[in-house]
């Protein structure tokens, strides 16, 4: 009798606690399931938008290779709306912004690498961003819009390259003492078993530079 007294006692104790304690159990239960459902649904979300991404992309691509504007500009417009925060959205803008530029589409190619300027987070794609973009900058004689593209910060692999562009620009402004600077200045931080050497000092050597 006195081991039913005692078990009756830890029954009326659980009763107690669970009375206290039950409901927030309960809740604490609720909020993980829930919350490993909406995990579990975001990564399907994700993959279903990496695999549509890939898709567009691949279509971009093909477009672009064959110079169907048409489709380049579909392709890359549903690229940037709809998964502009995906690694593909940059490349894309890339992409398209070479096909517009073969095409003659200047301002639309500039629009492209703007996009990437502007919204990209990978810091080897914003730096060929600028450079393409200073280019078609030079082309229309906006020489301080191109200086400014080249004056940002940039990784130091782009260095030699923003200089050599930087002295295409200044060269074009007629200030040759600074373009032979610019010059000098890629040669110095350039590889030196890059093909481009040679061209930067053929560049160098008719300014009249060592």
């Amino acid at each position: 009798m006195a081991y039913d007294l005692e078990e009756q006692e830890q029954i009326e104790s659980l009763k107690a606690w669970w009375a206290k304690y039950g409901t927030a159990i309960l809740g604490i239960v609720a909020v993980c399931l829930l919350a490993a459902a909406a995990w579990n649904g975001w990564n399907w979300y994700q993959r279903r938008d990496a695999a549509q991404a890939m898709a567009q992309f691949e279509v971009l691509e093909k477009a672009a290779d064959a110079g169907d504007i048409a489709r380049v500009k579909d392709s890359a417009g549903t690229i940037l709306e709809n998964f502009g925060r995906s690694a593909y959205a940059p490349r894309a803008a890339l992409i398209a912004s070479s096909a517009y530029a073969k095409a003659g589409d200047a301002r639309s190619a500039k629009a492209q690498l703007q996009w990437v300027v502007d919204r990209s987070k990978d810091d080897a794609l914003v730096p060929v961003a600028r450079l393409r973009l200073a280019g078609l900058l030079l082309d229309e004689k906006a020489y301080d819009d191109a200086l400014k593209q080249l004056s940002a910060s940039r990784p130091d692999a782009f260095a030699a390259l923003f200089a050599d562009r930087r002295g295409d620009v200044l060269i074009a402004q007629g200030k040759r003492d600074e373009a032979r600077a610019a010059y000098k200045e890629a040669l110095d931080k350039l590889d030196p078993a890059t093909d481009l050497r040679s061209s930067i000092q053929l560049k160098l050597d008719a300014l009249g530079g060592a």
